[in-house]
C-alpha cells in the first residue's frame, strides 16, 4: 500500500510526540536540517522528494510515531505505543 506524502503538521506533531528537536529528526532521517525545517513550515503536503519523506517517515516511524492517512477527519499522527528503538538523545 502506498503512503500519502506527508504533511507539514505531520511532520511537526510527530517529533512533538518523541519530543525531538529538529535536529534529532535531521540526524535520525539522515536528511538536512534546512529540509525538515521547510518540510515543517508547509500548511499541506511538503516538497521533499519521494526519498527524502520516506526516510523521515521511517525515522519517526522506528521511535513510535504512526501515520494517519486522511480518510475522513483528515491527515494525523498518533504514538503506536512503544518505539522500534532506543530515541533518547545521544
Amino acid at each position: 500500500m502506498k503512503n500519502a506524502p506527508l504533511t507539514g503538521p505531520q511532520i511537526r506533531a510527530g517529533r512533538a510526540l518523541v519530543r525531538w528537536r529538529a535536529q534529532d529528526l535531521a540526524r535520525e532521517s539522515a536528511v538536512g536540517i534546512a529540509t525538515i525545517k521547510r518540510a515543517e513550515l508547509a500548511a499541506g503536503e511538503t516538497s521533499m522528494t519521494v526519498a527524502n519523506d520516506l526516510a523521515v517517515r521511517r525515522a519517526l516511524e522506528t521511535a513510535g510515531v504512526e501515520f494517519i492517512d486522511a480518510n475522513g477527519g483528515g491527515p494525523g499522527v498518533r504514538l503506536t505505543g512503544k518505539p522500534k528503538k532506543d530515541t533518547r538523545k545521544k
